[in-house]
């Protein structure tokens, strides 16, 4: 009885605590649906219209793959640089880890306004003359989420002894980039997934940096949201649930991808 009472009272707590959080969402969802909702508890008309002008809109889709392939790109080129880094920091030079998480925590310590002011005037002249395109942006990105990719590489990592797995393939006559590939790689790949997916939700509702970096030359999801919010409240809420929509779907995907490759590496 009494294991049944310390497991009923957590739910609660969890289900409370999901009500609180999806609630606004819910009410933004209600807004997107609404044809007229004015001093009601509930609208009084529904309709699917803001959604279908939406989806017409040429401009929205436009924006939405540009999010999508920028954001891609930041996260495919931060695992190419990071996960290689983090693996040899962590495994070969342990003593290095100190340093290492002092540099990829200064995002946190500079002001998205402050980092856009400097890339401008850094990269606004000179050989790298790099202003106002997707070159900068992706640089930007990648420097966003260095704090995601690295703690949750190493993270994975620790989780499943990357030293001893390696020292035990290299005992078995396995080469040092074969046992990464074949012993290491497949064990962290859910964790690579679960930073991957962070540094993708995180990138993709990115707005302060991007509009000031490249805001008049390349349009992003944010970006567009900003700029059409003041048109109606019923359109910006559209925007906003396809958008949670969208990151929801592509989370499904790839947790449930890493769940299948964590299942075939257990087998």
């Amino acid at each position: 009885m009494n294991i049944r009472k310390a497991g009923f009272a957590p739910r609660i707590v969890m289900l409370l605590f999901m009500a609180y959080l999806l609630l606004p969402l819910l009410a933004t969802g209600l807004y997107a649906l609404a044809r007229d909702w004015q001093d009601s508890l509930l609208p009084t008309a529904w309709t699917f219209s803001w959604f279908s002008e939406l989806l017409g809109d040429l401009r929205f889709l436009s924006a939405l793959w540009t999010s999508l392939y920028l954001c891609l790109i930041s996260v495919a080129l931060s695992l190419v640089v990071m996960l290689p880094a983090v693996f040899v920091i962590t495994v070969y030079f342990p003593h290095w880890e100190h340093f290492m998480k002092g540099i990829v925590v200064l995002p946190y310590a500079v002001p998205g306004v402050v980092a856009a002011v400097g890339l401008i005037r850094t990269y606004s002249s000179g050989p790298l003359d790099i202003a106002g395109t997707a070159y900068l942006l992706v640089g930007a990105y990648f420097v966003v989420i260095l704090p995601y990719m690295y703690q949750g590489i190493r993270n994975s990592l620790l989780t499943v002894s990357a030293v001893e797995l390696l020292q035990a393939a290299e005992l078995l006559g396995a080469r040092r980039r074969t046992a990464f590939l074949t012993v290491i790689l497949p064990n962290i790949w859910p964790g690579i997934i679960v930073s991957s997916l962070l540094s993708f939700s995180v990138l993709f509702g990115e707005f302060v940096l991007t509009n000031m970096l490249v805001g008049g030359h390349i349009k992003t999801i944010q970006v567009y949201l900003y700029q059409r919010v003041g048109e109606s409240g019923h359109l910006a809420s559209a925007i906003a649930i396809s958008y949670f929509v969208f990151i929801l779907m592509l989370s499904m995907v790839l947790m449930k991808l890493g769940r299948r490759m964590g299942g075939e590496v257990s087998k």
